[in-house]
């Protein structure tokens, strides 16, 4: 089994500033966008699932099946906590951080990403949502990290405390068969939430990393652990099986996104910030763009 590398440190650097890139990345590949940024959040893109949508330090992007990269918008801040809607194609959530500093609160995209608006600050905001998550049976209710978890049940409009966060928190992803289920990846393990967050459980994946977790519509409950790879269970029952070793087995993956259409299509991004995607289910993997 690979050593287990260094989440903390990894994260830490993760949310440091980037290279920034030029005012236009048209013509830029996804290689590019390794060196020059960091990536918050990734989606396929509903309106068209042979894209990606990549939400980075410098702006939202679209990377095409060969790997080139095109601005959304001519927006360069920084969009974290990266959600779209779950049925809805134009509609996109974020949070982050304006290119001149400070936070955005939540903002929302009704025009596939070419504008956004904040909806509302949040409490104690505006806030910086590191981590958010749609609940897909009801996409009304949202969770965000900023401290605690935050919540909201009118689209974004207000927000309020639902409980503590857990402890060295990198992910959240909600149940589609419950809105109150909430699902946290952690330094520590998998915890999830069965009271809207407002209490937290261990899972049977604790006492080691949890770098990603994110469900299918069925309720497939897919997770990835360095050394390990990624994993795969069910909510009825929770006991994970190694799907595959991952892109680099020795380290991990980030934001995994899948395809609503054709959930065998995955998309992620690794420790080196390379995008790559599987189209089985996670089995195999190669970096987006290659031959």
């Amino acid at each position: 089994m690979a050593c287990r590398p260094p989440i903390f440190a990894f994260l830490s650097a993760f949310l440091a500033l980037g290279t920034a890139l030029p005012a236009t990345a048209q013509g830029a590949s996804v290689t590019d966008l390794a060196g020059k940024t960091h990536i918050h959040g990734l989606a396929f893109d509903r309106a068209d699932a042979s894209n990606v949508l990549v939400a980075t330090h410098h702006g939202l992007m679209k990377a095409a099946p060969d790997g080139s990269v095109t601005p959304v918008s001519d927006s360069q801040d920084d969009f974290m906590g990266f959600t779209p809607h779950p049925t809805d194609a134009t509609i996109l959530f974020a949070s982050g951080h304006p290119k001149g500093g400070g936070n955005l609160g939540f903002i929302k995209s009704d025009d596939s990403g070419k504008s956004w608006q904040q909806i509302a600050p949040g409490v104690n905001g505006p806030v910086d949502f590191h981590q958010m998550a749609v609940s897909p049976s009801t996409p009304d209710v949202l969770y965000g990290s900023y401290g605690a978890i935050q919540t909201s049940r009118d689209g974004g409009k207000s927000w309020a405390i639902a409980g503590d966060a857990p402890a060295k928190l990198i992910d959240l992803a909600v149940s589609p068969k419950n809105s109150d289920v909430v699902y946290a990846a952690t330094e520590d393990g998998l915890v999830v939430s069965r009271d809207g967050a407002k209490s937290w459980q261990q899972t049977v994946l604790s006492g080691a990393p949890v770098t990603t977790v994110e469900l299918a519509a069925d309720g497939t409950i897919y997770a990835f652990v360095p050394g390990r790879g990624l994993l795969r269970a069910t909510e009825a029952v929770p006991d994970f099986k190694e799907v595959g070793e991952g892109p680099d087995p020795a380290g991990y993956i980030l934001h995994l996104a899948l395809d609503a259409q054709a959930t065998s299509r995955m998309v992620a991004v690794t420790g080196t910030s390379a995008i790559v995607v599987s189209s089985d289910a996670g089995a195999t993997w190669s970096v987006l763009g290659s031959k």
